[in-house]
């Protein structure tokens, strides 16, 4: 059953359409992550489901039920954005439990709330911590426990990690991740970080011009882009245009192999770097290595082959040529993708 659903929901900000006839759904205890660039509309789709931005068209359901006419307040969301905006005149257990003295909660049955979901967040005994003193992740935390205790039915998450260094938000989306799933709570995020929303989501939208692009698991997605903005809003630069034929395709680098099954004719073609092999064949792909960067344990190669444009390679530490070296590439038909849009 989906807890949330959105029917044709279109925003129009003057003469550009941030929102485009949407329809999404969302089932209960379900994390769906809105990817997209900026400008796409995610932060918008977010908004008009919190109640903040009135949709022009169609409509948006929570639990079968028509929010029109339902204020942002009275809708049952929580809501935690990327700069997490805690009241730096309360310490973290005034932060936490500041929902829930708004709702008439009494203080013994909030202050009991506030020690458990702390504890929830891996911030046991902060109550009275001025929120100053915290580091980011600290902070983002207590955004987190302040979000959910209200125990609101849907959940979304504005860049919720945006402002953290890298290492930390790969450590914080894994727990996120544990705790939504211990919880069963129900979460709508957006984000441009595409490795943010793999890590988290069981489903990934990707957005594009106020429309969705694609829908799937992030392994879908992953494995099959439904067009070449996808693949290389996913970071895949191995993208051209190619004929298929059969088993084979014709491309600027040459015929390379396509799966088995793949639409035939016009179209293009995406070749993953660890789908650029390098090969001591004779009639591989003669290339220049015009840099490469290490990737902990790995190395991204780029080539720059006698025809064609500029191809990106994966290979491991000890096979890494050097710079300017002349190497010679094949391809591997289970890294090509036949891309089905434009």
């Amino acid at each position: 059953m989906s807890l949330l659903r959105l029917d044709g929901v279109g925003v129009r900000f003057g003469d550009r359409v941030a929102l485009d006839s949407v329809d999404l759904a969302v089932a209960e205890h379900e994390t769906v992550c809105v990817l997209g660039p900026s400008g796409s509309g995610k932060s918008t789709l977010l908004r008009v489901v919190a109640g903040l931005q009135p949709a022009d068209t169609g409509r948006v359901l929570l639990a079968g039920r028509d929010q029109g006419a339902v204020p942002a307040h009275r809708r049952g969301v929580g809501l935690m954005f990327q700069d997490h905006q805690l009241f730096p005149q309360h310490d973290v257990g005034g932060n936490v439990g500041f929902g829930l003295r708004m709702r008439g909660v009494g203080r013994a049955e909030r202050e009991r709330r506030v020690v458990e979901l702390l504890d929830l967040v891996g911030l046991p005994g902060a109550e009275r911590r001025a929120v100053a003193a915290l580091s980011g992740g600290e902070q983002q935390r207590v955004a987190l426990a302040r979000a959910l205790a209200p125990e609101p039915r849907l959940l979304m998450l504005d860049e919720p990690l945006g402002q953290l260094d890298r290492g930390l938000r790969e450590r914080l989306v894994v727990e996120l991740r544990e705790l939504f799933h211990r919880l069963g709570t129900t979460v709508l995020a957006v984000t441009h970080d595409q490795g943010e929303a793999f890590a988290l989501a069981d489903r990934v939208v990707v957005m594009r011009d106020g429309r969705i692009e694609q829908t799937g698991s992030p392994l879908e997605v992953w494995q099959r882009p439904a067009s070449a903005f996808v693949a290389r809003f996913l970071g895949f630069d191995n993208v051209v245009e190619a004929t298929v034929r059969g088993d084979a395709a014709d491309t600027p680098w040459g015929t390379l192999p396509v799966p088995a099954g793949s639409a035939q004719g016009e179209g293009r073609l995406l070749v993953r770097p660890a789908g650029v092999r390098l090969t001591g064949e004779p009639d591989g792909l003669r290339c220049a290595v015009a840099g490469r960067t290490f990737r902990g344990n790995h190395v991204t190669l780029l080539l720059q082959p006698e025809r064609g444009p500029r191809l990106e390679a994966s290979c491991a530490l000890a096979d890494a040529p050097e710079p300017d070296a002349v190497v010679r590439v094949a391809f591997a038909a289970e890294d090509v993708v036949v891309l089905p849009g434009s």
